[in-house]
């Protein structure tokens, strides 16, 4: 069997295989959300901009899912047909160039003909950055919260979003989904130097459902809400009863998560 370097695999990749994930990574302070719209600038335009550009046709993207405006991704996933066969290295190189430097793509994979970046996403990860001093270097790129926090009180609050399923009460109001069910597979709040960073993994999030969970446990690390209020609020179904959602500058679509098998 003849042994094949690496471009002569990428090579061989692109023969058989049309549909690529791009893993792209993005600061979204200068965007109004990932999702493509008539009169404002957004990250999934901004890429299909730079596909189309490169590949000569137009070109449409899906995204594993949608950042609101402001709102950042460390990693974030799309699906691409690609008809024409290309050379996977090349090609990575020219469309980062053609990217501005707030957008990047860091890898191009080529996937199963049905692989869907939104459907088969089986989990999806994001982090919430608050600093508690000022920070020169992460303006932007965090929430500056100068009161204390009980990180303790925030934790035990959290844990019990993991037994609940609706979140209506959380979502904005004004959105389109079908049920406000999802799966919180986990929930919690470190000390990290300067900053106190919120993880939480699901297998799907509402619209705005991150920042408001923030805003409302910040309510809890203040005193200004018990635990068996935070309860009450998730019993409620309703959004006013939660707290204001945090800015979206401290928020990062950080990981999403799919089966192995959709690869090639």
């Amino acid at each position: 069997m003849q042994k094949l370097g690496c471009n002569s695999i990428f090579a061989a990749v692109t023969e058989i295989s049309k549909r690529y994930f791009l893993e792209i990574a993005y600061n979204g302070a200068a965007y109004h959300g990932w999702q493509s719209q008539k009169n404002a600038t957004s990250v999934q335009q901004t890429i299909e901009t730079a596909l189309s550009t490169l590949l000569r046709v137009p070109v449409a993207i899906m995204g594993s899912g949608r950042t609101d405006t402001g709102v950042h991704a460390s990693q974030q996933f799309a699906h691409v047909v690609i008809e024409s066969e290309i050379h996977l290295p090349d090609f990575l190189k020219k469309l980062n160039a053609l990217l501005p430097k707030d957008i990047a793509v860091y890898s191009i994979l080529p996937v199963r003909d049905e692989a869907h970046a939104r459907f088969d996403a089986v989990w999806r990860s994001y982090v919430y950055k608050i600093a508690t001093r000022k920070d020169p270097f992460g303006n932007g790129l965090n929430w500056c919260y100068y009161r204390p926090l009980d990180i303790l009180a925030m934790n035990q609050a959290s844990r019990l979003l993991l037994s609940h399923e609706d979140f209506e009460c959380f979502s904005k109001v004004k959105t389109d989904v079908n049920h406000f069910g999802c799966k919180i597979k986990t929930a919690f709040w470190e000390q990290i130097g300067n900053e106190i960073h919120f993880h939480i993994t699901a297998n799907r999030f509402l619209r705005g459902m991150v920042r408001a969970i923030v805003g409302t446990l910040v309510l809890v690390g203040e005193g200004r809400l018990t635990l068996e209020q935070f309860q009450e609020v998730l019993d409620s179904k309703d959004r006013s009863n939660a707290g204001s959602s945090a800015p979206a500058s401290g928020l990062f679509l950080c990981s999403v998560v799919y089966p192995e098998d959709i690869f090639v």
